[in-house]
Order: structure tokens, then C-alpha cells, then sequence
């Protein structure tokens, strides 16, 4: 197999998968690195979200503890809708977040509903930046949130009232096998069934590019979950490495969203949710094997999975939904590699890995 060529992406670091032995073990080695030529291109700054508008002013006394109760219930009621405008996404985040951080002192609920607490909050944070709100508004929702659940005592018969309500609105939740994330262009797949067979999808997004299939997402046998693309090319083309190519949040805070390259009314495309080259953050795949049939893109019949460093998924769950990733599959063609792109939505990803936290435990 030809040597990968990736020295225009900067200094390479060594990639991780330790579970990655009980899946694929035929894999190879690789690195993964980091392209920070060049600057981020100087942009205007954001303006401030509007956080005072659904802020509520702090409450004193009793009232602080009649006030939690309320959100908490809110914020149980909330959970199941299926699209927020900004005022109620802002309004569900705060009411989640609030919940999030009462569980996490006074130890409310069981493992599973702390799953489904966990998936509610990273849907309400989606919605919330699809809306419009800054990361850094978010964040200051989340703190105030936490100030606002530790003015209430863990024993208060306020806070276990709320707690039984919480348990009331997600009583179901643990029982469900599989969720479906809508995005803006394709939508993410969650299965919480586990497989001592072999290898399957356990979050998952299918995409075309040109006439290629792809499905990429987290995978594995048992409890594994392994970041992985599985690409089929007609012929069976073989690329002999792949690079995952995201936004380098140290680099650009924000997203970057190129409406100028909209084609029409519809939905950005994904290829102008990237960033500039020199605020990406470049993952080579460490391992390259023989796609195992339950993975295949539909109407595949071979194909081949590349398997990314498990730190990445972190990464990855860190980004602005309304942005986009590119995987680049690479094929030696003379004295230049020849590259073909295909993009995935951003979109829940990180609610998706929250919603199969409960299938580990």
C-alpha cells in the first residue's frame, strides 16, 4: 500500500483506539494531525445573544424554591417537543441545564433518567444555536443555571416533588431502543441494541457523494462504540488512507457559514458549512479494513471502513450543529494523491451519543 502523504497538514500526533482490538482487529496503525497554517480571517465579532430577554430576574427567599419546582417540571414537558423557536429553545436549555446540575449534586435520578436528561439538554443546545444564540451565551446560561439548582437545599420536599415529576415525564425513556435526530439535511440514527455477533451501527448518518455511498458514525461489537466511515466506490476503488477535516475551535470560535454559496431557498449546503483550510482541524484515520457487511452504505455490496483516534468523538460533539465535517478518501494516482470529499451534517450528534449512554451502563 502506497505511503500516506500528508505533510501539508502539519505535525502529525498518534492516534488512540484502544477498544478498537475487539472490532476489526485486522486494522493497521495511523495518525491523526492538525492543520493550523495560516490565520483565522478577521471577522466581525457576534453580536451578543439576547440571554436577559429569558433570564428571569433571581428569586429570594421561598420563591427561589417554588421557581425551581416550576422549571423542572417545564423543562420535563419540554423534552418531547420537536422544534423550538429561539425564544423556547434558550428557555428549554436554561430549564435543562437547571435540572442537569441538581442531579449532579443532590443525585436524583437513577442512571437512565440521568441519560435522559443528558440527551434533552444537548437537543435543547442544537435547537438553541440553530436559533441563533453564541456558544458563549450558552455557556452563561449553564453557570447560572447551576447557580440557580444549588440555591435550593438537596432535601427540600420542593426539589423532591419536582424530582418525582421528572421521573413522571421520562418514565418511557429508558425502554426506548432507537431515536431519530432530525437535521437540516440528513438525520442521525440512534440504536441502543447491542450485538455480541459483530459489529453494528450504533449512531449513525448515511450520505451520497457522487456515485459513492457512506455511512458514518460511531460503531462496534458489544458495548464498543468506534468512530468509523465505511465508504463503497463503484469498481471497488480502494482509497488507501482517509482524513476527517473539521472546524479547529481553538482557532475559530464560531462556526462558519458561508451563505453567499447558497444555491437557492433550501438548506446551506454542507460544503459551505466549512471552514477556511487554515482553521481546520485534520484527523487521519488510524486503522483500514474490510467493511463487515452490517455496516455497508444500503446498495453496497463491498466496501471498506476506516476507523478515527476515539478522542475525536468528543471533538466532534463539541461543534455548532448547523455545521458540517468533510471525509476525505484518498487514492494514490501518480505523483499526486487523488482526493474525493463527502460531507456530514454536524447536526445532533452529540444528543444521539448522549441517548446510547444508558446502553453501557
Amino acid at each position: 500500500m502506497p505511503r500516506p502523504r500528508f505533510a501539508h497538514l502539519g505535525p502529525a500526533r498518534t492516534g488512540r483506539g484502544d477498544a478498537a482490538r475487539q472490532f476489526l482487529p485486522r486494522w493497521g496503525r495511523g495518525t491523526a494531525c492538525k492543520a493550523v497554517e495560516g490565520a483565522w480571517p478577521e471577522r466581525s465579532q457576534p453580536r451578543p445573544g439576547p440571554l436577559g430577554r429569558f433570564e428571569p430576574a433571581p428569586p429570594t427567599g421561598e420563591q427561589q424554591a417554588r421557581s425551581f419546582v416550576a422549571r423542572l417540571a417545564l423543562a420535563a414537558a419540554l423534552f418531547a417537543a420537536p422544534a423550538l423557536a429561539h425564544a423556547d429553545a434558550l428557555g428549554a436549555y436554561y430549564e435543562r441545564s437547571v435540572m442537569t446540575a441538581a442531579n449532579q449534586r443532590c443525585g436524583l435520578f437513577t442512571p437512565d433518567l440521568a441519560s435522559a436528561l443528558a440527551t434533552a439538554q444537548a437537543q435543547a443546545r442544537g435547537a438553541a444555536l440553530r436559533s441563533g444564540a453564541t456558544g458563549g451565551a450558552l455557556v452563561q446560561l449553564v453557570e447560572r443555571a447551576r447557580g440557580r439548582a444549588d440555591a435550593v437545599a438537596c432535601t427540600s420536599p420542593d426539589i423532591i416533588k419536582a424530582a418525582d415529576r421528572v421521573r413522571g415525564a421520562f418514565e418511557g425513556f429508558s425502554r426506548l431502543q432507537r431515536m431519530n435526530f432530525p437535521g437540516e439535511t440528513s438525520d442521525w440514527m440512534a440504536n441502543r441494541s447491542a450485538s455480541r455477533l459483530g459489529p453494528v451501527w450504533k449512531l449513525s448518518q448515511t450520505a451520497r457523494f457522487g456515485d459513492a455511498g457512506l455511512v458514518f458514525g460511531l460503531a462496534g461489537k458489544g458495548d464498543a462504540r468506534l468512530l468509523v466511515a465505511v465508504v463503497g466506490f463503484p469498481g471497488n476503488a480502494q482509497p488507501y488512507a482517509a482524513r476527517l477535516i473539521m472546524r479547529d475551535a481553538a482557532l475559530a470560535p464560531d462556526p462558519y457559514l458561508n451563505a453567499i454559496q447558497s444555491r437557492g431557498r433550501g438548506p446551506l449546503p454542507l460544503d459551505a458549512r466549512m471552514p477556511p483550510r487554515s482553521a481546520t482541524l485534520g484527523v487521519l484515520a488510524e486503522a483500514r479494513a474490510q467493511a463487515d457487511a452490517p455496516l455497508l452504505p444500503p446498495g453496497v455490496r463491498s466496501g471498506y471502513a476506516f476507523r478515527f483516534p476515539s478522542t475525536t468523538i468528543a471533538t466532534l460533539a463539541e461543534l455548532d450543529p448547523r455545521e458540517a465535517i468533510a471525509i476525505e478518501f484518498l487514492f494514490a494516482d501518480g505523483p499526486r494523491d487523488e482526493v474525493r470529499t463527502a460531507y456530514v451534517e454536524v447536526g445532533d450528534f452529540a444528543a444521539g451519543r448522549a441517548f446510547l449512554t444508558t446502553a453501557q451502563r
